[in-house]
């Protein structure tokens, strides 16, 4: 018998293969060879533009292959949406980066530095643009050629004499810029007797295992680190052969900066390596050149981009004589995100990424987005706003309606609060204890209280941690249970507890919007049951107002207010419902609670329910696994919870 699990099973492989045909369709990539007169006449006629990019070009023109827009006023780049979230600010300087240089700005001859805390997705950003380069050069859009066997895999155009560059200008409308590398003027002179119409040619594909377009330098000892491991050294075992140094063919040209040449360059911790290396790349940046022994000065156009953390950075700013290059960097913050839900979604990628054991864990619906608010409140600071309370705070940056406070006050307390963001819980420290819940517990599942104390056992536990600093986040765990999960919970409870819940509470709504523009109208309401008519019924607007403490005195404008935003809605052709107005929303959903605290009560005070209260109980229990993401386990914890805290009130 056929399950619907197995049925949506099959449907994802089907979606998957269907998904690698049509990527090998775009990705089809068409190698070519041939000597240089047969490029100028076959190749370069059809896109002599793509044939003379950059680097930062070529860059630009992947960013732009891989797709990007504005919504909702953030930057959505589809090359970085699966793997990074919350950084779009971070995202859209880095697009606006290459922007600029592609369109040959002073930025272009610039080093790029990422900066940010551990963990904050640095490293993934600059991953994820050299997979991009990767898979562009697949494409006939990314198609990128090379003299064949160069080491610096050097564009053929390079091969045209300066004598005849400003004809090839005017006859295919783009600059040649560079020179030809020391290995190829020597080919070309001993092979080709100087012939460089005869030097051979190829379509290349970029790839980092392959070190073609995309190299990588990570720091080791500081104190034994090589300028070779850049820019290469004589190979001995050449000289032999060519019996001089100075020949180029018994170079070694296996530094990280020719592997980058055409493409990119990532340079890990740059600012633990000596100050020549920083002065040689920077160098590289903005004259793109490098000079070793016994060459002349060797042209690569790459792309430079750097990361670092906090730490290494404000050690760096301590050297006065590191003004000067700082000149020549640009600098772009990759702070943690402060947005919660971004947060969770981290949580979430990586869980995705664990081992199966991890991944087949059940975990109640808010155990991320619990563990997600308490990192968010380490990341904040309290600083003046003393009239605005962090759990006020951390919706705000949600971009959650909060009573009293507009959205656009967002933008304010980021401007006003630059470093928030920059310190606080990593999200490994959180998935690291995570796991550590799993496996202490070895249980196939775990609720949010389970989280909750498994982050502060990994606090108390940390001896990196001062014991202010302990205290303080200890804190923010209690108030990221009462202020967010237990309504979070709660509202789950309450859901659960009727057979439709949202209809129930739209029609509620509607009620009380007839009942409140009849009151502020000043007439009569037809009743839906007796079809006579009658007063509104300022009895059942009460009942609903004062579940959100709206005073007698303060009834008149609110309700005022929910007819403006009720007609605004109508205006816009939107149908005005419970996300239409957030006290509403809360006055709604408790009204329609009291009706079945029952239910909920016979779970606290019945020791041995009977049949009937167990059946209750279990449908409730069984909506919240159906419909709101629950297990058996947590689901029965989730009303045990919500009956304590009803005891409670």
């Amino acid at each position: 018998m056929t399950t619907q699990q197995d049925t949506t099973h099959t449907g994802r492989q089907d979606d998957f293969i269907q998904s690698l045909i049509a990527f090998t369709k775009d990705h089809r990539a068409t190698y070519w060879s041939g000597t240089l007169s047969q490029f100028l006449e076959t190749v370069l006629p059809n896109d002599p533009k793509a044939a003379a990019r950059t680097s930062h070009q070529y860059m630009w023109d992947m960013i732009r292959w891989m797709g990007g827009e504005k919504e909702d006023g953030n930057f959505r780049c589809k090359l970085f949406e699966q793997e990074l979230f919350g950084v779009d600010e971070s995202i859209e300087r880095v697009v606006d980066y290459f922007k600029a240089a592609a369109a040959g700005s002073e930025v272009g001859r610039r080093l790029l530095l990422l900066l940010g805390p551990p963990s904050g997705g640095k490293s993934t950003l600059v991953i994820l643009l050299k997979r991009g380069l990767e898979e562009y050069s697949l494409t006939e859009e990314g198609a990128i050629y090379a003299i064949q066997g160069c080491p610096v895999h050097e564009s053929p155009l390079h091969l045209v004499p300066h004598s005849l560059r400003g004809q090839f200008r005017e006859t295919y409308g783009v600059d040649i810029s560079g020179e030809m590398c020391p290995h190829c003027r020597s080919r070309l002179d001993n092979d080709y007797a100087g012939d460089f119409l005869r030097m051979p040619v190829e379509r290349v594909f970029i790839s980092e295992a392959g070190r073609v377009g995309i190299g990588t330098y990570a720091p080791h000892d500081p104190t034994t680190a090589d300028l070779a491991d850049l820019v290469g050294s004589v190979d001995l075992s050449k000289v032999a052969e060519y019996g001089d140094e100075g020949d180029p063919r018994a170079w070694s040209w296996s530094g990280a900066v020719y592997a980058a040449s055409r493409g990119m360059l990532e340079m890990i911790e740059i600012l633990k390596v000596k100050r020549e290396f920083l002065y040689l790349l920077l160098t590289l940046t903005q004259e793109k050149n490098v000079k070793v022994s016994r060459f002349p000065l060797i042209y690569l156009d790459e792309t430079i981009l750097a990361h670092t953390n906090l730490a290494e950075f404000r050690k760096f700013l301590q050297e006065s004589e590191n003004e000067a290059l700082l000149d020549r960097m640009v600098i772009i913050q990759v702070p943690y995100t402060l947005n919660y839900k971004d947060e969770a979604r981290i949580y979430k990628k990586l869980i995705s990424s664990a081992a199966p054991a991890f991944r087949e864990v059940h975990l109640d619906p808010h155990v991320l987005h619990a563990a997600a608010v308490f990192a968010i409140l380490t990341r904040l600071h309290e600083g003046e706003e003393k009239e605005l309370e962090l759990s006020k705070k951390v919706r705000l940056y949600a971009n959650e309606e909060v009573e009293g406070h507009a959205q656009a006050e967002t933008e304010r307390l980021r401007q006003r609060m630059p470093d928030e963001g920059l310190a606080g819980i990593s999200p490994r420290f959180v998935i690291n204890a995570l796991s550590n819940a799993i496996i202490q517990s070895n249980a196939r599942s775990l609720t949010t209280m389970d989280v909750l104390l498994a982050l502060k056992d990994a606090i108390d536990n940390d001896a990196r941690i001062d014991p202010k600093r302990k205290r303080k986040w200890i804190d923010y765990l209690v108030l990221a249970r009462k202020d967010f999960y237990n309504r979070w919970v709660k509202e789950d409870v309450h859901k659960a507890l009727f057979v439709s819940f949202e209809q129930e509470a739209q029609d509620l709504l509607d009620k009380y919007l007839d009942e409140v523009e009849a009151s502020l109208d000043n007439r009569h309401i037809r009743d839906p049951i007796t079809n006579e008519e009658r007063k509104p019924d300022e009895r059942f607007l009460r009942s609903v107002e004062e579940k959100i403490h709206i005073s007698d005195s303060g009834k008149q404008s609110f309700r005022q207010e929910v007819v403006r935003k009720a007609m605004g809605a109508f205006k816009r052709g939107e149908k005005f419902t419970l996300d239409s107005h957030m006290q509403l929303h809360n006055a709604v959903q408790q009204y329609l609670f009291e009706q079945r605290r029952e239910v909920l009560r016979m779970v606290s005070s019945t020791t041995r329910p009977d049949e009937e209260v167990r059946n209750k109980i279990s449908v409730v229990e069984r909506r919240l696994v159906d419909e709101y993401g629950y297990d058996s386990h947590s689901a029965r914890e989730a009303l045990n919870y919500v009956t304590t805290l009803m005891a409670q009130e």
